[in-house]
């Protein structure tokens, strides 16, 4: 069985009674087209169901139009965000996305710019822990590649970036804790190698101090942001004499598994031991109880650092940095310590 013949410029050009290079110029948006051209050529185009073809376009003008994303093993919700709130932003847009997962961008720095040069992209976006790799922006800049950092916490003005103040979000879910009453709080750090995991625990660190508590080193347990860290390190810290009330995991994948481990041990939540996660991804709604925790507006931050990699790709000056608020979510995996 035959394929059915794809549509071409000229076939839309003869259908809207005009030259194939009027077409051209409707679909790249050029001026000197009247409306009622572009209209005409905009029906012949959806009754043809023609698609220009968008490789075909960066060969005449030098680019692929493609636009890469930058990312290190996150959870699966948080990816899902960065890829939303990118490809929100790409619609209506000739650009197309290219989602670039990689294993450590601190071990595999030159294989990473390999990558990047070998995939012919026009610009990236970098998410954590890229965002904070010094090196890496410096590779990007010598090569002449745009690119755009989503939730970095050092360097910043390296570029334009998008971000919030996870010293600040920390510290307000560990005040919230606090307010509750309780006093003996555990911490899972997320992946080391993300400098949002520092900058949560010194949050953290500051909401205890100025309530006159100190966070003990034993309190304090390293995950990865996985589920599967999570549990572990929930347990580690339920296996304490006494245990914690409450822990704060930095993110909602490692808060999830602490809810586990609490069953595991036949503890309640919240009853027995407050959760608070980090990021407001599904997860967080969907467990039971549903988690008090921080949003972090990811999707947002993905849309305005993809909306700024555009405006420099169109030839405009870089942005700055662009600070986006947090919100704590109170639901109902916390509350008061037990009395006794």
């Amino acid at each position: 069985m035959s394929r059915p013949k794809r549509a071409t410029i000229v076939d839309v050009a003869r259908m809207a009674e005009v030259s194939a290079k009027t077409v051209s110029r409707v679909v790249n948006n050029e001026p000197h087209v009247t409306e009622a051209v572009k209209t005409r050529v905009r029906e012949a185009m959806r009754t043809l169901r023609y698609h220009p073809n968008v490789s075909a376009q960066g060969l005449v003008r030098s680019r692929s139009y493609l636009i890469g994303l930058v990312y290190e093993k996150p959870s699966p919700s948080y990816v899902v965000e960065l890829q939303k709130g990118a490809l929100e932003r790409l619609h209506g847009e000739r650009f197309r996305l290219v989602v670039l997962p990689v294993e450590s961008v601190t071990e595999r720095e030159d294989e990473i710019i390999a990558l990047l040069r070998s995939a012919a992209l026009d610009a990236v976006l970098l998410a954590p822990p890229a965002s904070d790799h010094a090196g890496l922006m410096a590779e990007l800049r010598e090569v002449g590649m745009p690119f755009a950092r989503i939730s970095p916490t050092r360097l910043l003005g390296n570029g334009p970036s998008v971000a919030m103040d996870d010293v600040a979000a920390a510290q307000e879910a560990a005040e919230h804790l606090v307010a509750l009453g309780h006093r003996r709080i555990g911490v899972i750090k997320g992946d080391p190698s993300h400098a949002a995991s520092d900058a949560r625990l010194v949050g953290t660190m500051q909401a205890l101090a100025k309530a006159g508590l100190t966070l003990h080193p034993e309190l304090i347990e390293s995950g990865l942001f996985t589920f599967d860290s999570g549990l572990a390190a929930a347990r580690r810290l339920l296996a304490l004499d006494p245990p914690p009330t409450a822990i704060l995991a930095q993110n909602d994948d490692m808060a999830a598994a602490t809810v586990a481990a609490a069953r595991e041990c036949g503890l309640h939540v919240p009853e027995d031991l407050s959760v608070v996660g980090f990021d407001d991804s599904d997860i967080s709604r969907v467990v039971w109880p549903p988690l008090t925790t921080i949003r972090q507006p990811v999707e947002d931050m993905a849309y305005k650092a993809m909306d700024m990699l555009l405006h420099v790709l169109k030839g405009e000056p870089e942005g700055g940095d662009i600070h986006l608020a947090h919100e704590l979510l109170i639901r109902r995996s916390t509350a008061p310590p037990r009395a006794g």
